[in-house]
């Protein structure tokens, strides 16, 4: 049986690969991530086939990033397709105009904080304010959801603090950079187990390679779903 807690990430070579993954996890799961590298390769028919004819939830993780017309205009297309969620960059103009783009649909708008992949190294590498990162997180999170985003994506570690804002009532939070313990970290360098984040205060856990790369990514998946009915 599928726990819709767990998104598993598409980050497979092409829609062919992304499909027979599908269909090799079939009932397991029930809730699918589709990201930027997939979205050149057919991505979004990809979403579109697995939400219309196999009844799947989709997670459009595109992390749009632009003016706020264009940012509109850009989500007004997406909401066409009844997908559940598309991530947009936390910056305040950026959710805005993101929440005007979705309106009248169902589709469900997170905001990014600050990538999971990145450290305070990375940061100062690329001129962002000082501060520890769990902090910088928090204060994102809050002004994402002050401007009506309808949940954040954060890191495990930080979902605990985020759960807690007063504008976190009602708001979703997402985390990737979720590995089972005693897979690799890979790119990830904030990370936590299943059952942790879905304490710490996450609604939605989302998990690749660990399941993608695994012999039996059945198996895998399932694995993962015991352990969060386990909770």
């Amino acid at each position: 049986m599928s726990d819709d807690r767990l998104i598993v990430a598409l980050d497979v070579p092409n829609v062919v690969a992304g499909l027979e993954l599908t269909q090799a996890l079939g009932n397991t799961v029930s809730f699918y991530k589709i990201g930027l590298g997939m979205l050149t390769r057919g991505g979004l028919a990809l979403a579109n086939e697995l939400k219309q004819e196999h009844g799947k939830r989709i997670f459009l993780d595109m992390k749009f990033f632009d003016i706020g017309a264009t940012v509109e205009a850009a989500v007004r297309g997406i909401a066409q397709f009844d997908l559940d969620f598309l991530t947009v960059h936390g910056d305040p103009h950026v959710v805005r105009a993101a929440m005007e783009g979705a309106a009248g649909s169902n589709l469900k708008i997170l905001a990014v904080t600050i990538l999971t992949s990145l450290d305070r190294q990375d940061l100062d590498d690329g001129l962002m304010v000082p501060g520890d990162i769990a902090d910088l997180v928090e204060t994102r999170a809050a002004r994402a959801m002050e401007a009506g985003a309808d949940g954040v994506i954060a890191s495990p570690q930080e979902a605990a603090r985020i759960r807690a804002l007063p504008q976190a009532a009602g708001k979703l939070i997402v985390t990737p950079g979720v590995r089972p313990a005693g897979a690799a970290l890979g790119d990830q360098k904030r990370v936590a187990t299943p059952a942790s984040a879905i304490v710490a205060g996450a609604d939605h856990i989302v998990v690749g390679r660990p399941v993608w790369k695994a012999a039996n990514p059945q198996a895998a998946a399932k694995a993962i779903t015991e352990e969060l009915a386990a909770i």
